[in-house]
């Protein structure tokens, strides 16, 4: 009896203690809340597939993509970002965890469950905090509009993992036109906790029209929305509208591409031109980055002068685009020239949010860094383990380990475009960032699920192709 009245009052105490220290927040009479004017809110918008090449700020003379221009113009823009993985999965599970997912068993992308490994485990082990639950801590809310690929069993859901709302589908991709309710795969159902979904338009125009109806319902509290696009991963499909806009463009599949990047560029305007009409510009950090490097062979991007694509660890594959707007507090039109992960993202939202340093994340909070504060690398060195083949980036220098030849290493000022392997002609270098790369891997967890092994082949032959390294001459 006397240990039940002690547990009693110890948990009445707990409740007492959480509640004190998570309260939500309180709306004045004007329907404010009244921490939205000292906690930023967050806008994490993700292409999927994205060749770097294919942003008219990076170069490119056949898409024009001006709403996405114009965040670069008014914020920072990142020449030296990379993402952890080179496919979608693996990334998507670093950047919303802020840790390397090879860390914790995140290795592969996710897809049909392999012999000998427990399906439960297929997906973002939950062990790890996503950003939306350490966010939810600080009083905000969290939405996921579009594709989530981190788990489709009931424990790994976004609403699982920190989401307050849902609008989208939890496989790897989708049909960009039609859905079914009994569907799987592509035609999988669009899933909402929030509404009745409406039929498909074309899925890129519905995941602006939900982010921005995400901005207008939550403008008065702190929020955080990921605008999770599929676009332009498969499959290739445009409106016909775009296609007459870039018919000049012979190739077939090439024009496609380019009218699908067309359509994201607009709905990446449609939620700026939310977080403006709702007078949130100067409280509102908006991020636009690719989960990966376009995939050359399936979807026609290019990733110049990047060699490579999605799917390896030549900088075709893991060097995006990356750009940071917050217009009352960054500099407007400038390049950030170190080298920096989506790993940063997550680790640079909390300490905004909470105002403390999580110890936990891998990556660091980038804004000290582009405002002056300190003047370091955010990063000394960048590691990467894909199924057949790791990386080390260490300053200037990069070294890439396979399993069928001897490991190539790149001194990338001096060759952008990784065309010379320089392994030979610096033993001393090589041998040294081989031992660094091994001694982690060595310490790293065993993968939680794998892939199928036909996707070792065609990785491993992907380093052999020849890829475009620079723009294609087009008006």
């Amino acid at each position: 009896m006397r240990k039940t009245i002690i547990l009693l009052i110890f948990s009445y105490c707990s409740n007492i203690i959480f509640a004190q220290n998570h309260q939500p927040p309180v709306i004045d009479d004007s329907g404010k809340s009244n921490i939205s004017a000292e906690k930023p809110n967050f806008v994490l918008i993700v292409a999927d597939d994205l060749g770097f090449a294919d942003l008219s700020l990076n170069g490119s003379t056949q898409i024009k993509t001006p709403n996405i221009d114009q965040l670069a113009k008014t914020g920072v823009m990142f020449s030296e970002a990379y993402v952890s993985s080179p496919v979608c999965s693996p990334s998507r599970a670093g950047l919303l965890t802020g840790r390397n997912q090879v860390e914790f068993g995140h290795d592969n992308n996710i897809g049909g469950n392999q012999p000998g490994f427990d399906p439960e485990y297929l997906g973002l082990p939950l062990s790890q905090k996503t950003i939306a639950d350490l966010l939810a801590l600080q009083g905000y809310v969290s939405g996921l509009v579009g594709k989530w690929h981190l788990g489709d069993l009931p424990k790994y859901h976004p609403l699982k993992r920190g989401f307050n709302e849902f609008w989208g589908y939890t496989g790897g991709g989708h049909d960009y036109f039609n859905s079914s309710p009994d569907g799987t795969g592509y035609n999988s159902p669009i899933q909402s906790n929030y509404k009745n979904p409406d039929p498909i338009t074309y899925i890129t125009d519905d995941v602006g029209n939900e982010c921005a109806g995400f901005i207008t319902r939550h403008q008065d509290q702190p929020f955080f929305l990921f605008a999770s696009f599929n676009a332009p991963h498969t499959p290739m499909q445009a409106i016909e509208e775009d296609l007459i806009l870039y018919e000049n463009i012979k190739d077939i599949k090439r024009r496609t591409y380019a009218a699908m990047v067309h359509r994201l560029d607009i709905n990446v305007g449609k939620i700026i031109e939310a977080i403006n009409e709702s007078g949130l510009s100067d409280n509102t950090l908006i991020v636009f980055i690719s989960d990966n490097g376009g995939p050359v062979n399936s979807n026609a991007s290019i990733n110049a002068p990047y060699n490579g694509q999605k799917g390896i660890l030549l900088d075709g594959g893991i060097h995006v685009p990356f750009i940071m707007n917050w217009p009352q507090t960054l500099p407007a039109d400038k390049t950030y020239a170190n080298p920096v992960s989506s790993l940063d993202i997550a680790a640079t939202f909390y300490e905004l949010a909470a105002g403390e340093i999580n110890t936990n994340f891998d990556g660091v909070n980038l804004m000290p860094y582009l405002l002056g504060d300190r003047n370091s690398l955010p990063h000394k060195e960048l590691k990467w383990r894909f199924t057949i083949s790791a990386a080390i980036r260490e300053g200037d220098w990069k070294l890439i380990r396979l399993p069928d030849r001897l490991p190539y290493l790149f001194h990338l000022p001096s060759d952008i475009s990784e065309q010379n392997n320089v392994a030979l002609e610096n033993l001393e270098k090589t041998e040294e960032l081989l031992r660094k790369l091994g001694v982690w891997d060595v310490g790293l967890p065993h993968p939680v699920f794998l892939e199928g092994a036909e996707w070792k082949k065609r990785q491993l032959e992907l380093y052999d192709k020849e890829y475009p390294l620079t723009q294609p001459i087009s008006k």
